[in-house]
């Protein structure tokens, strides 16, 4: 049998919170230590993974296209005199939409293991939860049954609210609620089109009804006189619609955006770092691996809607990251205006915009992670995160300034570092599918130059106030933290294919799948 490596990415975490749990809750340095290496363990799997990943392989919506699949019977209910007999499988695998992300993913929770070194109060019961929020997000990324889908979905929910609700800021259980409700809200959604697609798919090779996802992106396996039989039908809208909802909470899109610069205020740095580099890709995940070969002929139905709403996220969240005082908040509504070039890449349809988007949710990851690193850096010197505090910082700090200029760089789109290639992409698309749109959209452009670089006029240039006079500029724990994330930005800034050679095959399939089904239902 070969090796379970995606079980044991998953599931290393899982095992590193037990051992740190039989620590002493005074023994910090060994709490960090654990949870350092398990990381870094994870990681160096994940590159295994990604080493003996065949890109050529596609297959959206066929089994063949996956990898390292890991495959079993997991829960079985006899057969009663109201249900059949129910069957749910343990079945994980990765292919060119997943690789990314779980690459992306372990190596974020390196760097922010080693940002949670701040974190001083019961840094057991936080390593725990880190841990454990690790373990949940692999697993969402390598689910291929809806069922272990949606308990890894639902998994992350108990961690993250917990590690902003007893180690965020002052308004921490503000946050914490708020994330939770609105994120348990989406979930809801998620839920009730999972039954229903669960009785409306048959798995062929046993004639049961399966939470199978490959399975269900095949229409030959949806019973035509099922709920979601047919093309284009009220019912299948309305599935579409709740699964959006479901996800686009997670993303955050206008008008579910607003939980997250609380949750983003109030986090600790690490925590931030996981939030915008992996959370919110979860629900483009989404939409890509379930809405969009599921429902394809509901995507393409309401293609203008959410080209609109990519262009509201992109224009919105740059006008008010411009209005922040607060250096912080910024960066979160920041992450909203970026967020929507994936979603106008995603809506676009076609090959250039899909390659954008899966491209800009990689790039943001990084990008950012490295913005909310850099921001705790400051906070934990200074105390402080207005802008208008600071000032003549390049001067003080020249290190921290140079890590600080490549991520400024890099959300900004410039040329030579990856942000301008994946957004690139996402414009090339939408350009193809909606040309006015995507013209408006553009917008963000001019807007995100202009408030980073006013950030950095306010807090880099000048002169340093005498208060500052002592900072210190930034140690080789944070140094670790931050040069993995800039290689990164940099090395896939020069030579983009690297990335492309992951999921270009994959994502040229997936717009396949979206229209041949459109050309069926007569919608192109």
């Amino acid at each position: 049998m070969d090796f379970p490596i995606l079980s044991f990415i998953t599931f290393l975490p899982v095992l590193g919170l037990l051992v740190i749990l039989l620590l002493p809750k005074e023994n910090h340095r060994n709490i960090r230590g654990v949870a350092v290496a398990v990381t870094l363990v994870q990681f160096i799997f994940a590159i295994f993974l990604w080493a003996g990943f065949d890109p050529s392989l596609a297959g959206i919506n066929a089994e063949s296209g996956m990898q390292f699949v890991e495959r079993m019977q997991w829960i079985t209910i006899p057969k009663t005199p109201w249900f059949g007999e129910i069957r749910i499988e343990y079945f994980m695998g990765v292919d060119g939409l997943s690789m990314p992300m779980v690459l992306l993913t372990t190596l974020i929770v390196v760097v922010a293991s080693l940002a949670s070194f701040s974190v001083k109060k019961n840094l057991k019961g936080y390593f725990a939860m880190f841990l454990l929020l690790d373990a949940a997000m692999i697993g969402v990324f390598c689910s291929l049954d809806f069922f272990l889908f949606y308990i890894f979905w639902e998994l992350m929910l108990l961690p993250m609210y917990f590690l902003i609700g007893i180690w965020g800021g002052p308004r921490r259980e503000y946050a914490a609620i708020k994330f939770f409700i609105y994120t348990l809200l989406g979930s809801v959604f998620i839920l009730l089109v999972m039954i229903g697609l669960y009785f409306s798919t048959t798995d062929p090779s046993t004639g049961f009804h399966t939470f199978n996802m490959i399975a269900m992106m095949d229409p030959a396996n949806v019973a035509s006189d099922s709920i979601f039989g047919g093309i284009a039908t009220t019912a299948r809208h309305l599935a579409f619609i709740a699964l959006f909802i479901g996800f686009a909470i997670k993303v955050p899109i206008f008008p579910f955006h607003t939980w997250l610069p609380d949750a983003h205020v109030e986090a600790p740095t690490a925590i931030s770092v996981i939030l915008a580099g992996v959370l919110l890709k979860m629900g483009t995940y989404g939409l890509m691996r379930i809405s969009l070969p599921m429902f394809p002929d509901s995507m393409l139905y309401f293609q203008l809607p959410i080209i609109i709403l990519g262009f509201i996220n992109i224009v919105y969240g740059a006008l008010v990251a411009m209005a922040q005082t607060d250096f912080k908040k910024m960066i979160a509504y920041s992450s909203i205006s970026h967020m929507g070039y994936v979603m106008i890449g995603l809506a676009a349809l076609n090959p250039q915009g899909m390659n954008g988007a899966i491209f800009q949710m990689f790039n943001h990851g990084t990008i950012t992670a490295m913005l909310f690193i850099l921001v705790g850096v400051l906070y934990d010197r200074a105390h402080t995160r207005k802008m208008s505090d600071f000032g003549g910082i390049y001067n003080k700090m020249p290190v921290y300034s140079f890590f600080t200029v490549i991520a400024f760089f890099a959300a900004i789109g410039l040329p030579g570092l990856s942000g301008f290639v994946s957004e690139a992409f996402c414009f090339l698309g939408a350009f193809h599918t909606n040309i006015f749109w995507a013209s408006l959209s553009t917008l963000g452009i001019v807007l995100g130059a202009g408030y980073m670089l006013w950030a950095f006029q306010r807090v880099f240039m000048g002169t340093l106030p005498e208060r500052w006079e002592g900072l210190k500029d930034i140690s080789v724990r944070e140094i670790l933290s931050l040069a993995p994330l800039a290689v990164v930005v940099v090395v896939l800034g020069v030579q983009p294919g690297i990335a492309f050679n992951w999921f270009s095959n994959s994502m040229n399939h997936l717009v396949e799948v979206v229209t041949s089904s459109a050309r069926v239902a007569g919608l192109m």
